[in-house]
């Protein structure tokens, strides 16, 4: 039995190898030109077929080693200039998007789409933009920011919903847990990183977060709010 194995395990590995050499990424029997056009074409297809976004090292399997992805993006993104839809850097990768413009039309046909729409209450978006302000940030913290306590509920809601992780437990006495943003908040809000983040300026006029609260907050003591 123990043979056996090995011996499935040899032939998995040798069918990968093979798998990788019988892919050809250089394509260096096509005329340069038409070499690009591949590549362009391999890029594409791979993001288009991506339900997340593609990171840089995963398009890297599919063209040469030579190939600058950042390039090939920009020809394609030249190439959908007219088009309702563009390739952007969303979470450290790159997604098809429709444009902002044709927002409208997606919602009015209620056609299934591949991504859920983010829909928070009020109080959530708020509580989601001071995490990703302050983190990594504990409840207690956000307590003291908000005035009030934020329930376990109200964090679980935004775990499951994938926007939030755990981040490292914090010094104070306890070591409570603290919340960080995950890619999928990145993903879901068209940020490529957390300082794609909107200037707390904007976030103040629309009366989401105050510039004084979040400052008090990341130097306030925990108050009598338990943690998880």
């Amino acid at each position: 039995m123990t043979g056996s194995g090995a011996t499935r395990t040899q032939r998995g590995r040798k069918s990968r190898s093979e798998d990788e050499i019988l892919y050809d990424r250089e394509l260096e029997d096509l005329p340069p030109e038409l070499r690009w056009r591949e590549w362009m074409l391999r890029v594409e297809a791979v993001i288009f077929a991506s339900a997340e976004p593609v990171t840089r090292e995963t398009l890297a399997r599919v063209v040469g080693k030579n190939c600058s992805i950042d390039l090939v993006i920009d020809d394609l993104r030249e190439e959908l200039r007219d088009r309702p839809y563009d390739i952007v850097a969303v979470a450290g990768g790159w997604q098809h998007r429709t444009r902002p413009r044709h927002a409208a039309a997606v919602r009015a046909a209620q056609a299934p789409t591949r991504s859920f729409p983010v829909s928070l209450s009020e109080h959530e978006a708020a509580l989601l933009a001071a995490i990703a302000y302050l983190q990594p940030v504990t409840r207690g913290e956000l307590s003291n920011m908000f005035g009030k306590e934020v329930s376990r509920d109200t964090i679980a809601s935004l775990r499951d919903a994938g926007f939030l992780g755990s981040g490292p437990r914090s010094p104070r006495p306890g070591a409570p847990y603290t919340y960080v943003t995950t890619k999928h908040f990145l993903s879901a809000f068209g940020l490529e990183t957390l300082r794609d983040l909107p200037d707390l300026e904007r976030m103040e006029d629309d009366g989401l977060l105050s510039r004084q609260a979040l400052e008090d907050s990341g130097g306030a003591e925990v108050g009598d709010v338990s943690e998880d």
